[in-house]
């Protein structure tokens, strides 16, 4: 039951984030961190307080955190197809080079 248990938790701490997956964290960090920046420094400059837009700069960067580190599902709807080890490659027939063929 321990051992299972332990697996699970292996199987969400690795998470499997593909090459596309990748690049909407890129966009999602960065269009959320500038927006956060922003909108607390649009927020802290209009009311004047700096304890607020630090706030409002916190929250924001917590709410990247949250998006951007646990690997959801929806980062790996892209999985790589990896060849099969030794199975994959097929040498050819017959290598030409500069005119020379090789076996």
């Amino acid at each position: 039951m321990a051992e299972q248990l332990l697996d699970q938790v292996r199987d969400v701490a690795e998470g499997q984030i593909d090459f596309e997956g990748q690049k909407l964290v890129e966009l999602l960090v960065n269009v959320t961190l500038a927006l956060t920046g922003v909108v607390s420094f649009l927020v802290g400059y209009i009311l004047q307080d700096i304890k607020l837009a630090l706030q409002i700069g916190l929250a924001g960067t917590a709410l990247t955190f949250v998006l951007a580190v646990p690997p959801w599902p929806f980062y790996n709807r892209n999985p790589v197809k990896w060849l099969q080890v030794g199975g994959g490659l097929v040498p050819p027939q017959s290598l030409i080079i500069d005119e020379k063929s090789f076996r």
